[in-house]
């Protein structure tokens, strides 16, 4: 979806900025905008490679649609706040799913230390 918005305000697609020009966004931002977009969108891709990478693509979209959402705010247009919010859900899909699965309720948390009373060395302590 970034990607396609993106390419859509550097080819300039009415739909796309037309809305930007009458939030009052500098023409001169244009292009940056959209290629931050298509540069987030690609971002996402190649964190299927490196997954640090898309990680970071990820907070860079979801800070850059919640400027959107500020910016769509401030026009006082609205109606509008749901496309941002609806081209930001991807990428925060993306950080939620790196998290990672959550232990259930009352499990222990991993500390990333060995458990206590052992070496952590898979031997038992002196005297044992």
């Amino acid at each position: 979806m970034a990607g396609f918005s993106g390419v859509a305000v550097l080819v300039r697609a009415g739909f796309v900025v037309g809305p930007l020009a009458a939030y009052g966004v500098p023409r001169a931002w244009w292009n940056r905008l959209g290629a931050v977009k298509v540069a987030g969108a690609g971002g996402l891709l190649v964190g299927y490679a490196v997954p640090v990478v898309g990680v970071l693509a990820a907070v860079g979209l979801v800070l850059y649609f919640t400027g959107a959402v500020v910016t769509v705010l401030r026009a006082r247009a609205y109606g509008h706040v749901p496309f941002p919010l609806v081209h930001t859900a991807p990428a925060a899909a993306v950080l939620i799913l790196a998290r990672g699965p959550s232990p259930p309720r009352g499990a222990p948390r991993p500390t990333g230390r060995p458990p206590r009373g052992g070496t952590g060395r898979g031997c038992s302590p002196p005297g044992a």
